[in-house]
């Protein structure tokens, strides 16, 4: 059990690493952009780094957004309803959740790998690198729906959503 928790707070730490950097990409790229449009000579590759950034910020994101309970819920009906039902509800959800995004991760693949005939105009990066970003969100969404799977059966979390200190604990 305590295996399962160490399991899924090793991925809560690598995902916030993730987050981190995309958004010290972010906030570089936007002062770079800002600065050089006060001096007048502001970068154009800069408006794409920042798009790019915000991806995978996004794709880091998403499934600690799902881990925390900051993705849209309907915890006021489910938490109301009476004994286990709220627990069989977001198991459900979970299974919901890993299902579709396990189905478009194939879909997802297809799109990235046609970024490798496509390079951004302004950064020249091969587009299957920011491609890949979407894949990246589905499978981290997947992966943090099947660990709320396995803690739930597991016995080590409720799928609650989670305060984002306890993951620190």
């Amino acid at each position: 059990m305590k295996l399962v928790g160490h399991f899924i707070s090793l991925f809560v730490v690598l995902a916030r690493i993730g987050v981190g950097i995309s958004f010290a990409v972010l906030i570089v790229s936007v002062m770079v952009q800002v600065i050089g449009r006060v001096s007048g000579s502001g970068p154009v590759w800069t408006e794409e780094l920042t798009r790019y950034a915000l991806l995978y910020l996004v794709a880091f994101g998403a499934g600690l957004a799902f881990r925390s309970g900051d993705l849209v819920n309907v915890d006021v009906v489910c938490e109301s309803l009476p004994g286990r039902i709220p627990w069989l509800l977001r198991l459900f959800a979970a299974i919901a959740t890993a299902g579709l995004a396990l189905y478009l991760l194939a879909g997802a693949w297809r799109f990235t790998s046609i970024g490798s005939m496509q390079t951004s105009p302004a950064l020249g990066v091969r587009m299957h690198f920011v491609h890949f970003s979407v894949w990246l969100l589905l499978a981290l969404l997947a992966l943090f729906a099947v660990l709320r799977i396995v803690g739930m059966l597991a016995g080590t979390e409720d799928g609650a959503p989670r305060n984002t200190s306890e993951d620190l604990s």
